[in-house]
């Protein structure tokens, strides 16, 4: 058998899985610390997952939960869930016990999907219980469907049509779920095509050789755009469950792609680590996104290792990228388009406004607003970044309109971080800013004014943040003041509180 081509008119996501999942049984799927699965293996999974889902009464456009690690059966699941026409809700293995157990009460959906070892930490399989959900352990490496505990059904609709519930941390406000149509996401890899370093169709009519590196979180847009372009193209994948330099070196010195992932962090990891050149003489670009890219940092990975990196601007409301750079565009324009994250991506309009949404000339700055055919509609949505458009079509970002900070890809709201902290008996009031990080872009640093009379220290602030947040919105330090800068309505002021914190030494070490 071999492989529909997801082309214009793209055949259904569903359908490609299936078809990709009945090629070749035996044929490498899923490298995975050292071992190789195969794509029969992930065959067998959707077919265990299908019937015990059914049985619990999640038919196609059922949402089903899946707690998500970067493991081969967290991949099957996934490809298993798209693949009979259901909507993946995730949700973050990495958070703390009770901010898990209670994401599973509020959601109440008819079934979730995780390890074992997910389902035995303290009140996970309760909450679970309790919401009436249906509860699917599996197992690895080899995908495994190991036990199934009935619930009640839940109570959360079916959402036909919805590829993902995916879990963003918001810029504008608390963390939001985002819904991905599966029409979405066709039509965005799609877009992406002009991207790809290959003039090859993602999808040749067979299962390719060539193996796609995956390091990216799951659980988030990234990881998730990695998958799908790795599924739409016929590849192998290469998955690691974390990123490590020497992790990712392996993988490429193993698989020898043309191209790979590395977020600003990470390539300024691989920078600090110097790994030879040799190692990495497959690539012929190594795309950047998820975070602000420093051209310098580009500009010195491009001379180290004669590798052009291609910025690529997304967000997850537009199932996927919204501009980027092309191979051809980053060797004529590296100079004269300095900073710039590219061009617009097949099928999307950029354009610059000012507060009352009044386009802007080019080259003047304004917020962002893009209109996509992703979405199937006409609307210009607004981002909250700040940008500009040059006269041939470069995107240059200049900043964001709210108190974001991204480190080493991972939004962190302010505002979270804050009240964490104030729920210590000792903490009056907290503020926290983003300063800048060599390796992860930016981090956030914390100002404390105690309560009168209280008595605490940074490092017990730490801990107890650690024990209400995940891990990447835990500060990285904690200051505390006599009393914190105010605004005239007398609010902690972000402005004056990042000068304080930051002084004479701008980057963290």
């Amino acid at each position: 058998m071999t492989l529909p081509d997801l082309k214009e008119p793209p055949l259904g996501l569903a359908a490609h899985i299936n078809s990709l999942l009945r090629v070749d049984a035996m044929a490498p799927a899923i490298e995975f610390e050292g071992e190789w699965i195969p794509w029969g293996s992930l065959l067998a999974l959707r077919e265990d997952l299908d019937l015990a889902l059914i049985e619990a009464g999640a038919g196609p456009g059922a949402s089903v939960g899946v707690i998500l690690r970067n493991r081969p059966q967290h991949v099957a699941a996934v490809l298993a869930l798209l693949a009979t026409d259901r909507c993946v809700v995730t949700m973050n293995a990495v958070q703390g016990d009770d901010r898990l157990a209670g994401e599973l009460a509020e959601l109440r959906l008819p079934a979730v999907i995780a390890d074992v070892e997910d389902w035995a930490r303290p009140g996970v399989a309760q909450a679970a219980a309790i919401a009436g959900s249906t509860a699917l352990h599996m197992a690895g490496p080899t995908p495994n469907l190991t036990d199934v505990r009935p619930g009640t059904g839940g109570s959360a609709p079916d959402r036909p049509g919805v590829a993902f519930e995916l879990l963003t941390s918001g810029t504008t406000g608390p963390p939001k779920r985002v819904d991905l149509l599966y029409r979405s996401l066709e039509m965005a890899l799609i877009s992406a095509k002009e991207y790809e370093t290959s003039s090859r169709s993602p999808a040749s009519g067979v299962l390719r050789e060539s193996v796609a590196v995956i390091h990216s979180p799951l659980v988030h847009v990234s990881g998730i755009w990695h998958l799908l372009q790795a599924v739409g193209a016929g590849r192998r994948m290469a998955l690691a469950e974390r990123f490590t330099v020497e992790t990712w070196r392996g993988m490429v010195v193993r698989h020898r792609p043309t191209s790979s992932s590395l977020v600003p962090s990470a390539m300024r990891m691989v920078l600090d680590a110097d790994v030879p050149a040799d190692d990495l003489r497959s690539l012929r670009a190594v795309v950047a996104g998820t975070a602000p890219l420093d051209p310098a940092l580009a500009e010195e990975f491009e001379d180290r290792y004669g590798i052009p990196v291609l910025v690529v601007y997304g967000a997850t409301e537009f199932a996927g990228g919204v501009a980027g750079w092309t191979l051809k565009d980053r060797l004529a324009h590296r100079e004269d388009k300095r900073g710039s994250v590219g061009r617009a991506n097949a099928g999307v309009t950029l354009r610059v406004v000012d507060e009352s949404g009044r386009e802007l000339p080019l080259g003047k700055q304004g917020v962002l607003e893009v209109r996509s055919a992703q979405l199937e509609t006409d609307r210009w949505v607004r981002t909250t970044d700040l940008a500009s458009l040059d006269e041939d079509g470069f995107l240059f970002i200049h900043g964001r309109t709210d108190d974001v900070i991204i480190r080493g890809g991972f939004k962190v709201h302010p505002a979270a971080v804050e009240a964490a902290l104030e729920q210590h008996p000792a903490v009056a009031v907290a503020c926290v800013v983003g300063l800048p990080d060599r390796r992860l872009g930016a981090v956030p640093v914390a100002a404390v004014e105690l309560v009168v009379g209280a008595e605490t220290n940074p490092e017990e602030l730490r801990e107890h943040a650690a024990g209400l947040l995940v891990g990447y919105q835990v500060p990285d330090r904690v200051i505390i003041v006599p009393v914190l800068p105010r605004t005239p309505s007398m609010k902690p002021s972000r402005h004056e509180t990042r000068r304080l914190l930051a002084g004479p030494n701008k980057e963290m070490p």
